[in-house]
């Protein structure tokens, strides 16, 4: 059986609706996240739940006739101190009825623009049998992280005894001061008709440690193509091309660059001029981005020179042509901070080879690529340094 797709949405916003854009030197934390659009706004801010539920009451309904808690009818059903106890206000969590003995497959998405996000449910594992809309070889697993941009399927057994039990979703990646977002998985008979809903027993599931890169790791690296639906990659590439992340400071503020190059939209959209045949002019078309970055560079140190460049080149592959990428971390403007980076590409399918630590050194990590059974992904994760 399959559930609705659950997306996963990080909201600055005062209310249930779209969340509108704003520029920062850098990014704020997110106060809320959104399951299938539901959150708790206002959200008392703190890294663990007891900290986030202390103004909570369990035995509340609703929050409108409680004039301690604010005299705003349509402000007060949004308010965190509603839900997650609270059915009756905008803010009660997603529930995804299930029946017992039953399997389920759950599809997971990621709209985050910053945050790397777990997924746990209570007392539940979880198979994950497909990434970014291919295959996987199964692999059974307590939680899974998931980045900007990927998408996950994961099979749920229903094979715990009837109740509820929480879903959590928390930040990880980077010191969360965003409060876990919770959805309720609930043993009924999967109609309206199933009993009235009981609140989970017992604490939510903790999103494991933000900082623990080895676990990001450890399920990362498990991801690998279905034996009966694995396609190899071809054996030799057209052309290598490297592309180094950094931090930058352009004009006083931070700007990440690829190979010390910053990008800047044209006027006129990319495939807007090749379909117009605009491509000479709407944009640099006097050469290609550097497609490599000083042998000398060192990733483990913040840049020593600042001097990025704005630029709206791009790269031309040929059609039906075999490219081999590196992705290279490196070290922040701060020292030895560097930071998980998920690279996604729009619109293709690409092999993921392998991962490394340090710099990538052909001699040293080429043999240690997968060209057996590497997973087709449309989003690739950078860890720290790697």
């Amino acid at each position: 059986m399959v559930w609705p797709g659950v997306s996963i949405v990080p909201c600055r916003s005062d209310r249930l609706g779209p969340c509108l854009a704003h520029a920062w030197s850098r990014p704020p934390s997110i106060p809320t996240i959104l399951i299938n659009g539901r959150g708790q706004f206002e959200c008392t801010q703190g890294p663990t739940r007891k900290s986030f539920e202390k103004l909570l009451n369990e035995n509340v309904e609703t929050c409108v006739d409680d004039q301690k808690m604010c005299s705003d009818q349509e402000k007060c059903l949004r308010r965190s101190e509603c839900g997650p106890y609270c059915p009756r206000s905008q803010c009660a969590p997603v529930v995804f009825n299930v029946e017992q003995g039953k399997t389920y497959r759950l599809r997971i998405a990621s709209t985050t623009s910053l945050s790397l996000l777990n997924v746990k449910i209570q007392g539940h594992k979880m198979t994950v049998v497909e990434a970014d809309g291919n295959h996987v070889e199964p692999f059974v697993v307590d939680d899974i992280d998931i980045y900007s941009g990927e998408s996950y399927s994961v099979l749920l057994k229903a094979d715990q005894k009837p109740a509820s039990y929480w879903i959590s979703v928390g930040v990880r990646g980077r010191h969360p001061k965003t409060v876990p977002a919770l959805a309720i998985l609930s043993y009924g008979n999967g109609n309206a008709a199933a009993p009235p809903l009981q609140l989970p027993a017992g604490e939510p599931p903790v999103t494991p440690a933000w900082n623990d890169t080895q676990r990001s790791k450890a399920f990362t690296y498990s991801i690998r193509a279905r034996k009966d639906t694995n396609q190899p990659p071809p054996a030799a590439a057209d052309r290598q091309i490297f592309l180094l992340n950094t931090q930058n400071l352009m004009d006083g503020r931070y700007r990440w660059s690829i190979n010390n190059v910053s990008l800047t939209l044209p006027a006129t959209p990319y495939l807007g001029a090749f379909h117009h045949g605009l491509q000479d002019s709407a944009f640099d078309a006097s050469g290609e981005l550097p497609a490599a970055f000083p042998g000398d560079y060192d990733v483990m140190r913040p840049p020593a020179n600042n001097a990025t460049t704005a630029s709206d080149r791009v790269f031309r592959l040929r059609h039906g042509g075999v490219v081999d990428v590196v992705l290279q971390n490196a070290n922040m403007l701060r020292e030895e901070v560097s930071e998980t980076h998920p690279w996604h590409l729009h619109g293709h399918d690409f092999w993921v080879l392998g991962y490394g630590d340090g710099r990538y050194d052909p001699a040293a990590h080429a043999a240690g690529l997968n060209a057996a059974d590497p997973p087709l992904r449309n989003t690739a994760v950078v860890f720290p340094h790697g």
